[in-house]
């Protein structure tokens, strides 16, 4: 048995309650090395691992981003422009809370 298959076996098929399966990332970046290194098919790539070749697509189109082969935001940027979202978010909420506390004070303060 190959190491990916190895790997495969020990993947959970479905969690309960879950529609989507999750895969170890050395599992992704070994499947993506099979198409982009040794020159292999999506498609048999996939039907060796039981994966659907979309799900396998995707991984690689991810994969070129982050190597520079491909133009999108890498795995890296994604996430710093996630986390610069969530703080931006948070900011707004406290500029807010801060625009009624200072009507509320201008208020009570009779001016």
């Amino acid at each position: 048995m190959s190491r990916m298959q190895e790997q495969r076996r020990l993947v959970p098929v479905l969690e309960p309650g879950r529609t989507r399966r999750s895969f170890p990332k050395q599992f992704k970046a070994d499947a993506v090395s099979l198409v982009l290194d040794e020159g292999r098919s999506i498609r048999s790539v996939a039907s060796a691992l039981g994966l659907g070749p979309s799900t396998l697509a995707a991984w690689v189109r991810r994969a070129r981003v982050d190597r520079g082969e491909r133009e999108g935001l890498t795995t890296g940027e994604r996430a710093e422009l996630a986390q610069l979202r969530r703080e931006v978010a948070q900011l707004r909420m406290e500029r807010d809370l801060l625009k009624r506390a200072t009507a509320f004070w201008v208020k009570e303060s009779g001016q």
